[in-house]
């Protein structure tokens, strides 16, 4: 004789309430681990004297890293096959912009979208509502255009009124040049002074361009150096520090080609240009050294170093992104001279593909 519908949901109801204490006590186990707040969990693999062995070792081999790629380029004042302009250096700066588009789009934006959407926001605020990581990339990438707009223009205006200025100045000795020819003459009627001797509006367009752009991606390359080395050594996790400790270290080296690059294309003084590789070299280290100091006190998981580091990253991610493929890979794809050679069209995407994929292969460990 088969059973009543309502007997059999009777059924199910006294066999399904007992189970609910349990079923929501793994709930919130689950939803524990999800965001890592499981003191159980915290404690597992915790090794603090080993953790900070392995740290400092990744101070300096980082450092050593840094270093080595921002001076790749600037190789060029003694290596003539590196100097800018050269096919090989065209190549090195396609495989550095590579490298850059790599870390924003492969490392840092998906970390930005895992620190916002952490298990651990839920219920505080509108961070799971909407996908403020992806909106913080961009407000960057349009705050950098901005900025690189409004910066070379400046520069360019500057530079503009200054050569107008020598441009009016009235010579020594009216009607001779110093040479002791005549100005009419050397200036077929057209210029007076100086101006035989006034800068190419086009060479100077391009420095102020180059200037402008290592500037801005070393802002950008900065800010997230300083959140990777943090992170690195805010770390009491062997487990987590180890295999991190080569991937920073080759990590750097590829960001350091790619900045040196546009630092030696700004034909900045050597002072200047020693200023920015060293800036760019300690900025890990020294947030590696900030995460030792503060390992005690700071803790990963919570609302606000998620929602600081997440908007962080995803505005260097902005920043990045706009670098490599406005100011660094259009600029020289883009020129008539790589589109008029096949060849060498083929060498800087193979040369691009080359960065994005190594850097794109280091995410499995950093």
């Amino acid at each position: 004789m088969a059973r009543p519908r309502y007997y059999q949901y009777h059924l199910l109801l006294a066999t399904a309430v007992p189970l609910l204490p349990d079923l929501a006590a793994a709930a919130a186990a689950a939803g524990s681990a999800g965001c890592g707040c499981s003191e159980d969990a915290a404690a597992a693999g915790r090794d603090k004297a080993l953790a900070l062995r392995l740290k400092v070792v990744a101070i300096f081999c980082i450092l050593a890293g840094g270093a080595a790629g921002a001076a790749v380029p600037v190789l060029g004042r003694r290596f003539p096959l590196l100097r800018p302009g050269t096919d090989l250096f065209l190549a090195v700066k396609a495989f550095a912009g590579g490298v850059i588009l790599a870390t924003g789009l492969v490392h840092i934006l998906p970390a930005a979208f895992d620190a916002l959407g952490s298990p651990c926001l839920e219920g505080r605020g509108p961070w799971a509502e909407f996908p403020f990581a992806g909106a913080a990339a961009m407000l960057a990438a349009i705050a950098t255009l901005m900025v690189d707009t409004v910066a070379t223009g400046y520069f360019r205006r500057t530079v503009a009124r200054k050569a107008a200025a020598v441009v009016d100045e009235p010579p020594e000795h009216p009607g001779h040049c110093e040479d002791g020819g005549d100005v009419e003459a050397a200036s077929d009627g057209h210029a007076h002074g100086m101006s035989v001797v006034a800068p190419a509006p086009v060479a100077g367009d391009e420095l102020v361009r180059h200037r402008v752009i290592s500037q801005v991606l070393e802002l950008g390359v900065v800010v997230h150096s300083l959140i990777i080395g943090m992170s690195l050594g805010a770390s009491d996790f062997p487990s987590t520090v180890r295999p991190l400790v080569p991937a920073l270290t080759f990590h750097q080296f590829f960001e350091g080609i790619g900045l040196g690059g546009c630092i030696v294309q700004a034909k900045f003084r050597l002072k200047s240009v020693v200023a920015m590789a060293v800036f760019f070299s300690v900025t890990t280290p020294a947030g590696v050294a900030i995460g030792i100091g503060i390992s005690s006190v700071y803790d990963e998981t919570s609302p606000t170093a998620l929602v600081t580091q997440g908007l962080l990253e995803a505005a260097a991610a902005g920043i990045l992104i706009y670098m490599a493929l406005v100011d660094i890979l259009a600029e020289e794809f883009m020129s008539a001279r790589v589109q008029s050679r096949a060849r060498l069209q083929l060498a800087l995407n193979a040369s691009l593909l080359l960065g994005a994929g190594l850097m794109s292969l280091l995410a499995i460990w950093a």
